[in-house]
C-alpha cells in the first residue's frame, strides 16, 4: 500500500523523507503482532529476552488465558476501586529487559514517551511517559462498552467486548445504571453502579444527567468526555471518563438506543498509575482537556458487534488521533534536546476494521460500499502523510526523524481453528458437553497432548511445565516435529490453498533466558488466513476453517514475510535490510550512547544530516481530521 501510494504521488511528505533520506521495508518480529514487536523495538532484543510472545499466555496451573505483558492482581483490593490512592504494587510489568530511553537517561538525555505499547505500568525514566497497550478501563478489563436499549427483553446478546443493558421508563425519562469497578467492600465482586437518566427534548436533542452533571445529547453525535464518579465511601470516589452516543435507529424510531464507550481511567484523577511522573497524565488533561487512556482505546468490538456504524468508529479514530497529536506537538515544543516518541494507533485499528472495503473477495465485504468508505484506508494514509508534514515543520536541521510501523497488514478472510485440527488428529480431547466453553474450559487435560490459545501459538502439554501435563519432556521435540510435518500440509478445501506458510519451533527460533516461556510452536499463517475467533479464546468448534464475516477484516497474525513494516528516515541509512530490533541501538548511537552487549539489534550507520524539506501542507480539512 505505501509503495503504491508513493508511486501515485499521494504521500508527498513521506516521499520527501524518501528523497532526502531513506525508505525501506522493515523486518518485524516473530510473530509480527504489537505486544511482541513493540517490546523488541524499545529493548532491542528478541522475544526470548523480553519474554512477550502473544497477547495471551496460559496459566501454568489452571490453563486459563491471561495477559502476557502485565499482571493485575485483584486479591486484596478486588479491583480498581481498591487501587484508588495508588496501590501500584498490585500491578506488575511482565516485560523483561529495559527500554532504550532508560539507557539514554543514564547519560542525562531527556525522553518524552507517548502511548508506546507495553509500557504499562509506567516505569521510572529521565523524562515523561504516558502508558498504552494493556492499560485497563475503570472496570479492570481491556475495554467493555455498554449498549443501552429500550427494547424489551430478547435473545439478542453481545458476544464479546461489551454488554447490553436495559432502560426503564420513569416519569417520562429513560433511566439505567452505568457499571463501574468491582466494589471492594463486597466479596461477590459486584460492580459499583451509578444511576443516570435521559430526557428526550426533541427529535434530535435530549438531556443526560449523571454524576451531578447535565449533558446535552444530539442524535448520532458523540459527547465530549464526561467525568463519571463512582462513590466508594462518604468522602471519596473513583473517577472515570467516557463518551455517550445517541444511536440512530431509523428502522425502529420508537426505541431509544445509547452507546457508552468503555469507561476510561480519568487522566485528571487517575485511579491507578498510567504515566510517569504520576502528575504527567494530569498535566496533559489540564493542558488539552480529557482524553482516552484505555490501552486499546478505539472500540473495535463495538463495530464488530454491530452496535456502532462505520462512521461512529471512524469518528473515534479521528478524535483520538487529534488528542494524540496535541500531546505529541506539545512534546516537540517542550523537548528542545532529547527524544520524543509517539505512537498513532489509527493506522492499525482502521486497517483491521476497513480492510473489507479494500479486498473484493472478503466475506464481510458488502454488496454496496458507502462512498465515504470506498477509499477509507487510502484516505487514512494520505491524512497521516499530512501529520508527517506537520512534524517535518517542527524539526530542526540537525534533528533525526524516523517514521515507522512495527508490522504491515494483510487481508483476513478465513479463520483456522487449530484446536479442532489438533482434536481431529488425536492431540486434543474435548468434553462434548463443555465444547462451547471459552478459556480452554472444555478440554480434557488427562488426554490432551497439545493445545492452542492466543493468536499464533501451539503449546505442548508437558509434564513439569503445566499442572496436568502428560507429555514427557524428552518427547517434546519429537511431538513438535510430528505436528509441524502434518500441520504444514493443511489445505483449505474451499480455496485449495495452503493455510500456513511456515511453522517455527520456539526452542530453535528464540534466544535468551525466557525462550522456554514461548508457545512450543509459532504458526506463520499464509496470506488471507489467521487463527479463528473461537480458537483465539480457547473455544473448540466443529470445523477447522471458518469464513471471517466480522468487520475486523484485516490482520497481521501471519508469517512475518507477509507483513513487513515500513521505515522512513530523514537520513540515508547504510543498510538494505533494517530490522525492528535495530532501531534501539541506532537511536542510542545517534546520541553517542554505546549499544549494550545483550542487545540483538545492530546500530545502523547514518549519513551526514540533511535538512528536512517540507512540501506543501495537506489540505486544511484533512489536517482537521488527521486520522
Amino acid at each position: 500500500m505505501t509503495t503504491r501510494l508513493l508511486e501515485e504521488g499521494k504521500l508527498p511528505n513521506l516521499e520527501s523523507l524518501n528523497e532526502q533520506g531513506s525508505f525501506f521495508p522493515l523486518t518485524s518480529t516473530l510473530p509480527p503482532i504489537s505486544p511482541v514487536a513493540w517490546p523488541s523495538f524499545l529493548t532491542g532484543v528478541n522475544p526470548g529476552k523480553h519474554s512477550i510472545f502473544d497477547f495471551l499466555t496460559p496459566d501454568l496451573k489452571t490453563y486459563q488465558p491471561k495477559l502476557s505483558s502485565v499482571e493485575i492482581r485483584k486479591g486484596r483490593a478486588r479491583g480498581i476501586a481498591g487501587w484508588f490512592g495508588g496501590q501500584s504494587d498490585d500491578v506488575r510489568m511482565l516485560r523483561k529487559s529495559q527500554p532504550f530511553w532508560s539507557l539514554l537517561g543514564n547519560y542525562g538525555i531527556f525522553s518524552s514517551i507517548l502511548r508506546v505499547p507495553i509500557t504499562f505500568p509506567p516505569e521510572r525514566l529521565k523524562g515523561v511517559l504516558l502508558s498504552a497497550m494493556c492499560v485497563p478501563d475503570l472496570r479492570g478489563t481491556q475495554g467493555t462498552f455498554s449498549h443501552f436499549t429500550s427494547e424489551p427483553e430478547s435473545d439478542a446478546s453481545i458476544s464479546a467486548g461489551g454488554e447490553r443493558l436495559r432502560f426503564k421508563m420513569v416519569e417520562g425519562r429513560f433511566e439505567s445504571e452505568l457499571l463501574g469497578p468491582p466494589d471492594a467492600k463486597l466479596a461477590s465482586g459486584e460492580p459499583l453502579r451509578l444511576p443516570f437518566s435521559i430526557k428526550i427534548l426533541g427529535s434530535d436533542t435530549a438531556q443526560l444527567k449523571v454524576s451531578s452533571s447535565t449533558i446535552d445529547l444530539h442524535r448520532n453525535r458523540y459527547t465530549d468526555w464526561v467525568t463519571i464518579r463512582f462513590p466508594i465511601s462518604w468522602s471519596t470516589s473513583v473517577n472515570g471518563v467516557c463518551r455517550f452516543l445517541w444511536l440512530p435507529r431509523e428502522d425502529e424510531p420508537e426505541h431509544f438506543e445509547l452507546y457508552v464507550t468503555p469507561i476510561n481511567i480519568d487522566p485528571e484523577h487517575p485511579a491507578m498509575p498510567i504515566g510517569y511522573p504520576k502528575v504527567f497524565p494530569m498535566y496533559l488533561a489540564k493542558k488539552q482537556g480529557s482524553y482516552a487512556t484505555l490501552g486499546l482505546a478505539e472500540d473495535t468490538w463495538g463495530l464488530s458487534e454491530q452496535v456502532l456504524e462505520d462512521e461512529h468508529f471512524l469518528q473515534q479514530c479521528t478524535d483520538i488521533d487529534r488528542e494524540r497529536e496535541a500531546m505529541f506537538f506539545d512534546s516537540l515544543d517542550k523537548v528542545t534536546s532529547g527524544l520524543s516518541v509517539c505512537v498513532f494507533d489509527s493506522t492499525d485499528r482502521m486497517q483491521h476494521m476497513f480492510w473489507r472495503y479494500l479486498d473484493p473477495e472478503h466475506p464481510a465485504r458488502p454488496d454496496k460500499i458507502p462512498p465515504t468508505f470506498e477509499n477509507a484506508i487510502e484516505d487514512l494514509y494520505t491524512r497521516m502523510d499530512g501529520l508527517v508534514g506537520r512534524t517535518i515543520d517542527k524539526c530542526h536541521p540537525d534533528d533525526l526523524l524516523i517514521v515507522l510501523s512495527d508490522h504491515g497488514f494483510n487481508t483476513f478472510r478465513r479463520g483456522v481453528d487449530l484446536n479442532r485440527w489438533l482434536e481431529e488428529e488425536g492431540y486434543l480431547f474435548v468434553n462434548e458437553e463443555k465444547r462451547s466453553q471459552e478459556h480452554l474450559g472444555g478440554i480434557d487435560w488427562t488426554k490432551t497432548r497439545a493445545f492452542s490459545v492466543g493468536l499464533t501459538g501451539i503449546f505442548i502439554n508437558t509434564q513439569g511445565r503445566f499442572s496436568q501435563g502428560i507429555v514427557e519432556p524428552d518427547q517434546v521435540d519429537q511431538l513438535a516435529d510430528e505436528i509441524i510435518s502434518k500441520l504444514s500440509l493443511l489445505v483449505d478445501p474451499m480455496t485449495s490453498q495452503k493455510a500456513i506458510k511456515r511453522i517455527y519451533p520456539a526452542a530453535r527460533t528464540y534466544r535468551g533466558p525466557y525462550r522456554t516461556d514461548a508457545p512450543d510452536l509459532i504458526i506463520g499463517y499464509a496470506s488471507g488466513y489467521r487463527i479463528s475467533w473461537d480458537a483465539a479464546v480457547g473455544r473448540t468448534s466443529k470445523q477447522i476453517f471458518h469464513d471471517n464475516k466480522k468487520a475486523w477484516s484485516g490482520d497481521h497474525c501471519v508469517d512475518p514475510s507477509v507483513v513487513p513494516g515500513v521505515l522512513f528516515c530523514n537520513r540515508k541509512l547504510q543498510t538494505q535490510n533494517p530490522r525492528l530490533l535495530d532501531l534501539a541501538p541506532t537511536i542510542l548511537s545517534f546520541f553517542g550512547v554505546p549499544t549494550p552487549d545483550y542487545m540483538d539489534g545492530k546500530a545502523i550507520s547514518l549519513a551526514t544530516p540533511m535538512p528536512p524539506t517540507p512540501v506543501t501542507k495537506a489540505d486544511p480539512e484533512l489536517q482537521e481530521v488527521s486520522v
